[in-house]
């Protein structure tokens, strides 16, 4: 593949899109965005808030720890970080430096001003709609879709921006690249021909950033310490070490840590699982640089062309579709070719692809365990003449065929499954 092809250049436009820094879990980190953007239209404190979000919106922020608020979790406490000590230039890193006055003054807004939440009108999987109100003057400012997207900005009544069109020169209109181009054959072609240059920049950060947070999850308390949890039980071998770390990170990130991570399809814990078990086999192989930025742009690829015909919000897991992906890159480092990855994703979907997703928080880091595990299992099976046949479930003849199955599970099948996790957890 050519870097004059059309489809080189969309595989780097996607990329871009993409590995985007964040702090904190995505969900939670859009509320304190738009919340911070919409402070900024108003161009004062408001009086009182209030945000209407959609199921999956509710359920990825009750139990996550929003980072930069001294262990806040919920809605409420990302509007107000967003609101209080919020920067909106930054984006998905809108709260990364909140002094401890900051913190204090999160709390005391808190305390003091009225944020009332209510369930999205509605069936927008992905919707946040805040209203700020300070004296006779108000902002409505809406989220859709995907975590940066705003789609409609209004002022005392006046629309500045509504779905990508925008009056306002301060507001850019955002949208996403096609990635119905995307096939396991064209993303392979474009990482072995690819001038690794173009991608360096941003798959050298995925991997120091993602990395980081991973040790920082073996060395401290997190969560439910999944990740050092399995190198005490089960040792330090390369595939351990590979599941251990990568659950290490969403250990550290679902419980507030405040280093960034690198995501993939709008999530932190499918950038880490993406990358992180493949840098972890990159150095135990001792490969090159070269080969190792390929195999962690072959994983994000992978998990991104998984996870488009789910949806960026789902019941299904999005480990799932990071964990079999980094399994086939894996493949790859260990000398597999198309049949390997084909073969790897078919194995590895058909075993995990059941797993649920029922919020952000500690229990994520070990689903992210077993989606990695179930990936590199995928390929050992193929490795020795194992797999799994066309009609033996939701597995179709070649990988493309099941991967669309996979994405038609997701988003159509799951969605009842979805309602009525949100209802669980909500009590509703």
């Amino acid at each position: 593949m050519s870097p004059e092809d059309i489809l080189y250049k969309t595989y780097i436009q996607i990329l871009k899109e993409e590995l985007v820094p964040a702090m904190g879990c995505t969900e939670p980190i859009a509320i304190a965005y738009g919340a911070s953007k919409a402070r900024e239209v108003l161009g004062c404190l408001p009086e009182s808030v209030l945000i209407e979000a959609s199921g999956n919106i509710i359920k990825n922020t009750k139990s996550v720890v929003v980072p930069n608020t001294g262990g806040l979790k919920g809605i409420e406490a990302a509007v107000a970080a967003g609101i209080v000590a919020g920067d909106a230039d930054k984006i998905l890193q809108v709260i990364v430096d909140v002094s401890d006055e900051g913190r204090r003054e999160i709390r005391k807004y808190m305390s003091e001003h009225q944020i009332l939440v209510r369930p999205a009108e509605g069936d927008r999987v992905f919707d946040i709609i805040i209203t700020l109100q300070a004296g006779n003057s108000s902002v409505k400012l809406q989220i859709s879709d995907y975590h940066t997207n705003i789609v409609l900005v209004e002022k005392d009544g006046a629309v500045l921006l509504k779905e990508g069109v925008t009056s306002d020169q301060h507001i850019e209109a955002q949208g996403l690249t096609d990635r119905s181009c995307m096939s396991v054959e064209g993303i392979l072609d474009f990482i072995t021909t690819m001038d690794v240059e173009h991608v360096a920049e941003m798959i050298e950060r995925q991997i120091s950033y993602n990395w980081t947070i991973a040790e920082e999850g073996i060395r401290g308390d997190w969560g439910a310490n999944i990740g050092s949890t399995l190198m005490k039980s089960h040792g330090e071998d390369i595939r351990t070490t590979a599941r251990a770390m990568a659950a290490a990170g969403s250990d550290a990130r679902m419980s507030g840590c405040e280093l960034p991570v690198i995501i993939v399809s709008g999530s932190g814990n499918q950038g880490i699982t993406a990358s992180v078990p493949v840098v972890a086999y990159s150095k135990h192989l001792g490969v090159d640089r070269g080969t190792m930025l390929r195999a962690v742009t072959l994983s994000d690829l992978l998990t991104i062309h998984l996870k488009t015909g789910i949806g960026r919000l789902s019941a299904y897991c999005g480990a799932v579709s990071a964990g079999c992906a980094s399994g086939a890159a894996i493949a790859w480092l260990l000398g597999g070719g198309y049949r390997e990855i084909a073969h790897t994703l078919v194995n590895s979907l058909a075993i995990v692809s059941g797993i649920i997703c029922d919020g952000a928080k500690p229990s994520c880091a070990a689903k992210i365990s077993q989606a990695v595990d179930a990936g590199i299992f995928g390929y050992e099976m193929f490795k020795n003449g194992q797999q799994f046949y066309q009609g033996e479930g939701i597995v179709a003849k070649g990988v493309e065929n099941t991967i669309r199955n996979i994405g038609r599970l997701g988003h159509d099948g799951m969605r009842e499954t979805d309602r009525e996790i949100i209802h669980i957890m909500t009590n509703i």
